[in-house]
């Protein structure tokens, strides 16, 4: 999915992008630099939600949406290139957001994440913003049911079905 109001996000050169805010764009680096370090062959939702949890303090409110399972949330997402997640070790993560073929225009970026990224940017257009945010972010995650980090999120005790535009994504 791409917005109307310009090209696709070249997932590849975020950096350059300002359709994104200074701190998106730091929190999708971080999420490539932790797909590396675990040896993950690309980007998925749970590395986009591990690094949005940890860089972007009004995301991490509204995914916690006054639970207090963030903690939990994130001790999931650390535990899993040690035993949480390791089912996903080595696969790539389509969700069904977008078409397996569509992997070939963003290398390193699973379909889920790269379809993320993009609704993120769509929504902020949507939304009369410039720029998109860690909300918008999290909104775009919390819209695919069957990603990763939903499913992290579910784990920890969060319920994302109640998905709306304009509210917290969890409750």
């Amino acid at each position: 999915m791409h917005s109307n109001y310009g090209p696709p996000l070249d997932l590849n050169h975020l950096a350059d992008d300002t359709r994104l805010t200074v701190e998106l764009r730091s929190v999708a680096a971080s999420a490539r630099r932790r797909a590396t370090r675990d040896a993950d062959r690309s980007v998925d939702t749970a590395h986009l939600l591990h690094s949005l949890l940890e860089n972007d303090p009004l995301a991490r409110d509204a995914c916690d949406a006054g639970t207090g399972r963030v903690a939990r949330v994130l001790g999931y997402l650390v535990q899993r290139s040690i035993g949480y997640g390791l089912a996903w070790r080595g696969t790539v993560e389509d969700s069904g957001a977008l078409p397996t073929v569509a992997m070939a225009a963003a290398p390193g970026w699973s379909p889920a994440a790269a379809a993320a990224m993009r609704r993120a940017a769509t929504l902020a257009w949507r939304r009369g913003r410039p720029q998109a945010d860690g909300i918008d972010l999290l909104d775009a995650l919390a819209a695919d049911p069957d990603c990763r980090a939903v499913a992290v999120l579910r784990s920890a005790g969060l319920d994302v079905s109640g998905y709306r535009d304009d509210g917290p994504v969890a409750s």
